[in-house]
């Protein structure tokens, strides 16, 4: 809370600032106030027709319709600084800017062949993600599971004492605790024997746990740190967060999941219960594409030395004998792109289930074409399912998801609530053939707005164990159903008002 305060104080006379520029000049603009309410109407008008025939998520369109009519001038204002992707070209210019990544030869052609052959359906999956981001299919030389953030704590400690040329790290949330401090201590003891240590953090999901003053300190121990899209005044990409999270050693190991660097995600202090988090490790040529992501925003945001092309180079190409434990693509979520790639794939991936889908979630305010797929998937006889928390982090995020039980319920959809605590796990599981295990929630912010980062993964052991982890969580939650639901005229009116403003939340 106190880094909350004092970063209020820091950014407060930027934001006064610019509350008196809009003060000063709507007062010039007084003595034209009937001739400019009439063109700001006849304006507001054509916002309108701009936000209806917009290629956009239903749900999301409403929310700004209803506000611009209720209130035109204040609702296009808005809508101009937080709701049109026009307000990220800020972060694009930077992106487009930064130092270009040395190629990397897309070899994934034998890959797709392969699969093409074994499961045409799963191969036309991977391509269009290809295509919408840009990173390759890869071999899984080697991916383990971890049902809990204390099962994967201790081997990025071994992963980390091994590092010779570079570590990245690249996190939503940095807090001082037994699991940053292990880490910072060993990085810095790295950094001082020549190891280049990199570590971007996003400033806004940092805001009560970490401090410019913390960052500062650790610049002082030789290890390069940035925030990304600082707070500094209100402006229209403050919206589009880094939600990525991945550590990166000498290019040879990756760890993602949702797992963030704080004390209650290793369950060494409680926070809403048990903390439910899952993540993975992932070897072979497959960890090139987390490389490429962290080096892609380090050079766009970092404000330093670029990362260093040699860190980038390929790694030797494995023989032809080499063990692979299935296939791995592993890519970024934008919202400066149009194509929402995790929501249109979690769609896919509904579209193609056969027997079973299983999603384990924090947050489920999903759009409509997703809500739809979930739907349409168990209306024909797949047995869908998930595991949402049993304690809630944000209780009226979490009334809010709740809000669309009902007609998942009524469906066929299965709906599970973790009762030791909270789930903050992002992952599906599909027929035993495709899963994802990543930081992608099912929400409007996760899905369109952050930044994001997942792997999608073709009969790979990996997806065995995460399967495992589903029905061993699943045993300890309750199931909610029609008849244990909040239901009445006013948890009706409640719901509708909630789904509204869901998109924003």
């Amino acid at each position: 809370m106190n880094k909350i305060l004092r970063r209020i104080l820091t950014i407060l006379p930027a934001v006064l600032l610019q509350l008196l520029w809009l003060a000063v000049l709507f007062s010039w603009l007084a003595p034209w106030a009937a001739p400019i309410s009439f063109a700001l109407s006849v304006l507001a008008f054509l916002l309108v027709l701009y936000i209806i025939t917009k290629q956009d998520e239903g749900a999301y369109k409403i929310i700004w319709l209803l506000l611009v009519l209720t209130v035109p001038l204040p609702g296009a204002m808005l809508y101009l600084v937080f709701g049109n992707k026009r307000t990220t070209r800020p972060l694009r210019k930077k992106l487009e800017a930064a130092r270009p990544l040395p190629d990397w030869p897309d070899e994934s052609a034998p890959l797709y062949e392969e699969l093409t052959a074994a499961d045409q359906r799963a191969a036309q999956t991977f391509r269009t993600v290809q295509n919408a981001t840009g990173f390759p299919l890869r071999p899984n030389r080697s991916a383990t599971y971890y049902p809990l953030g204390d099962d994967m704590f201790p081997v990025m400690l071994e992963e980390l004492e091994k590092a010779e040329k570079f570590i990245f790290a690249e996190y939503f949330i940095l807090e001082d605790g037994l699991m940053w401090d292990s880490m910072v201590d060993i990085m810095a003891r790295k950094a001082a024997q020549g190891v280049d240590v990199r570590v971007l953090y996003d400033d806004l999901g940092s805001i009560g746990t970490y401090s410019w003053k913390n960052a500062e300190a650790l610049a002082k121990k030789g290890i390069r740190i940035a925030p990304f899209n600082p707070l500094v005044f209100i402006k229209g990409t403050l919206n589009c967060r880094d939600h990525r999270k991945m550590l990166i050693i000498d290019g040879k190991v990756a760890f993602s999941g949702g797992v963030n660097l704080a004390d209650e995600y290793i369950n060494h202090i409680e926070r809403f219960g048990h903390w439910k988090d899952i993540g993975f490790r992932l070897t072979g040529e497959a960890v090139g594409n987390y490389t490429r992501m962290f080096a892609a925003f380090w050079n766009a945001f970092a404000h330093t030395d670029p990362v260093p092309d040699e860190a980038l180079t390929p790694p030797a190409a494995p023989g032809p004998d080499e063990p692979r434990d299935g296939l791995v693509l592993s890519y970024y979520d934008s919202p400066l792109e149009d194509y929402a790639v995790s929501n249109e794939l979690f769609i896919d991936l509904l579209s193609q289930a056969k027997r079973y889908a299983w999603f384990y979630t924090p947050y489920l305010m999903p759009g409509d074409a997703l809500l739809g797929a979930f739907v349409r998937a168990a209306r024909r006889g797949v047995d869908v399912r998930i595991i949402m928390p049993g304690i809630p982090d944000k209780k009226l995020v979490y009334r809010m998801g709740r809000s669309f039980y009902p007609v998942l319920l009524q469906a066929g959809v299965k709906i599970y609530e973790y009762t030791p605590g909270f789930v903050h796990a992002k992952a599906s599981v599909v027929d035993d053939e495709l899963c994802t295990v990543g930081t992608v929630n099912l929400d409007y912010r996760s899905l369109f707005l952050h930044f994001e980062n997942n792997s999608l993964f073709y009969k790979a052991s990996l997806l065995r164990d995460l399967k495992a982890d589903y029905l061993a969580a699943q045993a300890k939650c309750r199931e909610r159903t029609m008849d244990n639901i909040d239901k009445g005229f006013w948890h009706w009116l409640t719901d509708g008002v909630l789904r509204i403003f869901a998109p924003l939340c």
